[in-house]
């Protein structure tokens, strides 16, 4: 079993060492002469409904303070970010989150491998490698969507460069590093690209890592509950800590408007612990291939895609999550093993069609082949024997001998037709029309538990391998956006859209009725259990919205107002799961589970009718021109409200009310923030999950960053004033002590906020 370290005994770098390495480079940006100018080719086709883009500035800004990718996406309206392991924060658009958002990663459509969703799409890649990204929130084009009802998110590392004809070979490269204070986290990147007029070789590297992080203040005391386990200070988050490096190594080549692209990528993930999971990563290994194709002809472009990705992907118990059994304290458990591998191929065609000078039609089909395997070996430990949160003997059965089947040969197929027509009617309007027809197909072998004396392992078993497991869902999507120019000052953007998604194979296929088994499957970190539903429906949105946006002919000062809402069939929710039995034994925790509150419970998915409505506003306004520099204001507010329709329960992870006001200031190079982040209370919960309340917050944060020629140095202070604050789609907090029982973990624990954390890091590009 592989331990994280979380503490400060570590004999790895420190950030001095950091300083030391960075020093040197620094004093040699200076140095670097100025290279020939180049050729950047294969960007995406353009389109006048190309969503939302994050700016070069606001990256390098999110970079030097986030140390994951999804961080990146902290400033776009109507986005936040339900938090996970340090690298893997679910972003939500508009409280939808997880598989219903179509995450592209250079056109690769991944998907998460493990019952607890501890590697999504967005972990795969380091922030230094993004150079672009577009959000399309609610309503997007069916050529970039498929399969998700929230909206789509794309994410592009850098296009390949090339040398300009006659200036003899490029070569240029970018290092960096940085260091948070908070956690002793550091990092460190390197790129490099050798190029000629017609070859483009570039590589790209990175390493992070961070121990557990600090609250702003004590949050628990596990000392009055006699909670089992190691213990942490009061004020330090368990299971935060984590390790990633990530190699990518691209090949392009080009003649005239061809172009060929080669990416071939690996992560090495030694451990990833998890506050809001009962598991923790303890290793995750990622191989992928990415082949693209585009030309451009007389009646418009090709664009081809072929990718493939395996994934091998081990869960056990960290350091703060080992467990104390038998009857002499301090014997710790040899762990419980749970091993997850996946392959995912997928491909996709699009033809651009010039029809006429004002019309561009898109034809395309795209194809996914998706295998899973999610089997957990017998444990080592003698189980019978654990004591559990009181200290009494518990009384289930070993999880030995078997090897428990939790999803056996999963598949999940895909395939798709699309059609998309875009017209410039006239200076000021454009319309776009889109229709996608896909075919999605799951089945998943049959299944065992880890004996036949459990009752809960071998009722359950039985009658899911009885039973026809496969199913095909013919699912439609329809787009129809308009966009009409008021003035040269005003903008507006409107349209509606019906979206499906099919349920993914753990929603469908995770089977055990047993209590222990069930809180391993959750992908939402609320800590209780989950139990699949092979006839679930796939989900259909149907989403209208519009965007007024207001900006000066200068652009120097804007507003951008976007309400919307979402009206969901066969919304896939949760019901409590009913059933006999008591403890680990149980299945589905007995007849109390159905009216079980302030503790966690076990729940079964099922379809719904739900609702989601709110509004986005975003904004930025000079304020005054000085001989101290300009001096300005940009914000935004985020207002989502979520409803079960059938029974009234609010849906599970809405971030209520929230707003980001920052005091800007430029001079010359540098750049400068003081933010100011409001955040209301979150007191509308979905109580069949016993949400757990939270109170409202406000947070001071400080920036700076200087950029000049090759040169860019970011520093600043997160939480200037070290405030106590509970994450309101953070989920609960299992970070430590015995997380196997339902019983042995206190409910009611938010998952705190980051504590007051200083931050640096610098750029250095040749």
């Amino acid at each position: 079993m592989t331990h994280s370290p979380t503490h400060p005994a570590r004999t790895g770098p420190l950030p001095l060492a950091v300083l030391a390495l960075l020093t040197p480079i620094l004093s040699l940006a200076a140095e670097v002469q100025q290279l020939p100018p180049v050729t950047v080719t294969g960007t995406e086709e353009s389109t006048r409904f190309d969503g939302s883009s994050v700016s070069e500035e606001d990256l390098a800004v999110r970079r030097a303070i986030s140390g994951e990718t999804a961080g990146l996406l902290s400033d776009v309206p109507g986005v936040v970010l339900n938090a996970a392991g340090g690298i893997s924060s679910l972003p939500s658009i508009h409280g939808l989150a997880d598989d219903r958002l179509r995450i592209l990663v250079d056109g690769m459509s991944l998907i998460s491998a493990c019952p607890n969703h501890m590697n999504p799409p967005l972990s795969y890649v380091d922030p230094s490698q993004i150079k672009s990204i577009k959000v399309w929130a609610g309503i997007s084009p069916v050529s970039v969507g498929g399969d998700s009802i929230g909206g789509t998110i794309a994410i592009e590392s850098a296009a390949p460069e090339f040398a300009d004809p006659g200036s003899g070979t490029l070569t240029k490269g970018e290092i960096g590093g940085g260091y948070r204070s908070n956690g002793d986290a550091y990092r460190g990147h390197f790129s490099a690209t050798q190029a000629g007029e017609h070859v483009s070789l570039r590589y790209d590297g990175s390493y992070a890592q961070s121990d557990n992080y600090k609250a702003g203040g004590d949050f628990k005391d596990f000392t009055a509950t006699g909670r089992p386990g190691r213990e942490l200070p009061l004020d330090e988050v368990g299971s935060t800590a984590y390790k990633v490096q990530n190699h990518q190594l691209g090949l392009a080549l080009k003649d005239g408007e061809q172009l060929l692209e080669a990416k071939a990528g690996y992560q090495d993930i030694p451990y990833q612990n998890y506050p809001n999971q009962r598991m923790d990563m303890v290793d995750n290994t990622q191989y992928r291939f990415n082949l693209r194709y585009r030309n451009r002809f007389q009646w418009g472009s090709l664009d081809a895609r072929a990718y493939y990705e395996d994934v091998d992907h081990k869960m056990d118990f960290g350091d703060d999550k080992q467990f104390i059994y038998g009857s002499a304290p301090g014997i710790v458990a040899p762990g419980m093993p749970m091993y997850t591998e996946s392959q995912n191929i997928g491909a996709k065609l699009m033809g651009s069609i010039d029809l006429t000078e004002a019309d561009v039609l898109r034809l395309g089909g795209e194809y996914q082949r998706y295998r899973l395997d999610d089997w957990w070996p017998p444990s080592p430990a003698n189980l019978a024997g654990m004591l559990n949160a009181q200290g009494e003997q518990a009384t289930f059965g070993g999880m030995a001998p078997n090897t428990f089947r939790n999803i056996n040969d999963g598949q999940r197929d895909r395939m798709a037709l699309f059609a998309e027509w875009e017209r410039a009617v006239s200076a000021q309007w454009t319309t776009l029309l889109g229709g996608r027809y896909e075919r999605v197909t799951t089945d998943a072998g049959p299944v065992q538990g880890y004996n036949n004396i459990n009752t809960g392992y071998a009722q359950s078993a039985a009658e899911f391998n009885a039973r026809d497991r496969e199913r095909n869902d013919n699912n439609v999507d329809l787009a129809a956006l308009a966009r009409y120019l008021i003035d040269p000052t005003k903008d507006l953007e409107f349209g509606y859209a019906m979206k499906t998604r099919s349920p993914n194979l753990y929603e469908r296929y995770a089977w055990s009725r047993n209590a222990m088994a069930a809180i391993m499957n959750n992908f939402v970190g609320d800590g209780n259990g989950y139990v699949g539903n092979p006839d679930l429906d796939p989900e259909t949105a149907h989403t209208v919205s519009a965007t007024f946006d207001w900006h000066s002919a200068d652009r120097t000062r804007g507003l951008r107002i976007t309400p919307f809402y979402t009206y969901v069939t066969d919304y896939i929710d949760a019901e409590r799961c009913a059933g006999s039995g008591m403890m680990m034994n149980a299945i589905c925790a007995g007849p109390a589970n159905a009216t079980a509150r302030d503790q966690f419970v076990i729940l079964e998915y099922v379809n719904a009718t739900a609702a989601l409505y709110g509004l986005d506003l975003s904004g930025y306004l000079p304020l005054a021109e000085t001989t101290l520099g300009a001096f300005g204001l940009k914000g935004l507010v985020n207002y989502t409200k979520g409803e079960n329709r059938d029974t009234n329960d609010g849906l599970y992870n809405i971030m209520p009310l929230n707003a980001k006001i920052a005091l800007t200031h430029a001079l010359g190079p540098w750049d400068n923030a003081l933010e100011l982040v409001l955040v209301d209370a979150k007191d509308d919960l979905s109580d069949v999950r016993n949400e757990i309340e939270t109170d409202g917050y406000a947070l001071i944060n400080l920036r700076g960053g200087y950029d000049k020629q090759r040169l860019r140095f970011d520093f600043g202070v997160e939480n200037l004033f070290d405030t106590n604050y509970d994450l309101p789609t953070g989920g609960a907090y299992v970070g430590q002590g015995t997380t196997m029982s339902i019983n042995g973990i206190p409910w009611g624990i938010a998952v705190p906020g980051l504590g007051r954390t200083f931050y640096a890091a610098a750029t250095v590009k040749f």
